[in-house]
């Protein structure tokens, strides 16, 4: 495994590297713990340089007003370039706001929707209820537990059967001596 250096990291969170780069060190960081801890040492090192937020505790709560509350599904994304260093947080709500929101939630048709699966299987669970078929399910389970438990025997050891055989095998060679005599 390849380890990158602490002034790649460097360049990574100064936003200094090519896309590419920029990717194969995103990638890297979710497989390497030695590097995670380099590159957690560079973003330490140039927090005094990363923006900072004017109103950082309502920030979250700024950005959430300005986008529209619905359930649709995003489905048309732009993929925005990284936010540059000298962008205020109002620039960043504005990117959020231009993301593009599409109406297919609505478009599925019944049988394709959740909910629809949820009643199908109801009924089938009801209509199989209440035509028994759960009933003969349960006395044909069992049915084939009894005959398992009636034929358990105890079986003879090996030792008792080697004993058993040692004694049919003695009394077959008296039964050949009496025959002799």
């Amino acid at each position: 495994m390849r380890h990158y250096s602490y002034e790649d990291w460097q360049q990574y969170v100064k936003g200094e590297l090519n896309v590419p780069l920029r990717e194969e060190l995103e990638d890297h960081l979710y497989t390497c713990d030695q590097c995670l801890e380099i590159y957690l040492q560079a973003v330490t090192e140039n927090e005094t340089s990363l923006p900072v937020l004017p109103d950082e505790y309502n920030f979250t709560d700024h950005v959430m007003e300005r986008v529209p509350f619905n359930n649709k599904i995003v489905s048309n994304v732009e993929i925005v370039p990284s936010v540059p260093v000298t962008e205020s947080a109002d620039d960043i709500v504005e990117m959020v706001d231009s993301v593009p929101v599409t109406a297919d939630a609505d478009k599925k048709p019944l049988y394709q929707r959740a909910g629809f699966h949820y009643l199908l299987a109801a009924a089938a669970t009801l209509l199989l209820m209440f035509s028994g078929a759960f009933q003969s399910l349960a006395s044909y389970a069992s049915g084939m537990e009894k005959p398992i438990i009636q034929e358990k025997k105890p079986k003879p050891s090996v030792t008792e059967g080697v004993i058993n055989k040692t004694f049919a095998w003695m009394d077959s060679l008296e039964k050949k001596e009496a025959n002799k005599k």
